[in-house]
């Protein structure tokens, strides 16, 4: 035992000469992970954004720009499609991001999916719902991918109605040129830099509103697609709110306009009017 003793290193974790030798082994084998941790830590911490980000990622609203609804895309099952066909006439909500984006993309597509759910709209019947990818190198397998990923997540949101693109790159740059999509690929993040938001398209292809940001008001969208359908969509309730509530393409929202409510009100008040002095003259004429 003596000899066992002597052999025993004062650093190892279970010397018994030592007097704490445990805890001191356990500190130590801590201290040593420390210091294997940190240069990974060091190696991939991002480096800071470039400072000519907010110029080469971003929107610039466009308001009645003309979408290329017949540039060719893949489908999620890998059939040819464009715009056009999928929109049989109805207005469209896009998307632009890419399947494998490991920050934004995945909260965007959660924000529509959560926001459609609170919609008595349908996807696939009323509007339709288009995400196209803006990297080339992503496949229809990675477009199939997402949507199952989503549709498990909101059973509620119709996703699999949904439509997940895919395409090359001049289609891709034609479309985001025309929504004023702006993004650049960053080669040292391996990653694309790009703006968060929707667009909704009316069935002619024009682009109608925008919606900025990865959270949006169900009533919003409503009365967007709404106006995007030019009657399609809606009722007489919707076209009056539409009349008092201006969109605002600063907030990418809808707001009371008061000068529209004012102008409603007093065509109302005069038509009101002038049927109460009808009435008061066929009143005296009997």
């Amino acid at each position: 035992m003596r000899a066992a003793r002597r052999r025993c290193a004062p650093w190892h974790p279970h010397c018994p000469v030592v007097p704490g030798g445990r805890a001191r082994g356990a500190l130590l084998r801590v201290a040593w992970l420390f210091i294997l941790w940190m240069p990974a830590v060091w190696a991939t911490r991002a480096p800071p954004p470039p400072p000519d980000l907010a110029q080469r990622a971003g929107f610039d609203q466009r308001l009645g720009a003309r979408v290329p609804l017949d540039a060719r895309f893949l489908d999620a099952d890998g059939k040819p499609t464009d715009l056009r066909a999928l929109a049989h006439g109805k207005p469209l909500l896009l998307a632009l991001g890419y399947y494998r984006c490991p920050n934004l993309c995945d909260v965007v597509l959660n924000g529509m999916a959560h926001s459609l759910d609170g919609l008595d709209l349908q996807p696939g019947r009323d509007f339709e719902v288009v995400f196209v990818s803006i990297d080339p190198s992503e496949t229809p397998a990675d477009a199939r991918h997402t949507q199952a990923m989503l549709a498990r997540s909101h059973p509620q949101a119709d996703v699999p109605r949904w439509h997940f693109l895919s395409g090359d790159p001049a289609a891709i740059g034609a479309l985001a040129r025309a929504v004023g999509f702006r993004y650049f690929y960053d080669e040292r993040l391996h990653q694309y830099a790009h703006a968060a938001g929707l667009v909704a398209i009316t069935p002619g292809g024009k682009v109608a509103q925008y919606f900025f940001g990865v959270s949006w008001p169900p009533t919003s969208l409503r009365l967007a697609l709404v106006d995007a359908s030019h009657g399609g969509l809606g009722s007489m309730i919707d076209r009056l709110v539409l009349l008092c509530c201006g969109y605002d393409p600063t907030t990418g929202r809808y707001s009371l306009a008061i000068g529209r409510t004012m102008q409603v009100l007093g065509v109302a008040f005069v038509l009101a009017l002038a049927g109460w002095l009808a009435w008061l003259k066929a009143r005296a004429r009997a």
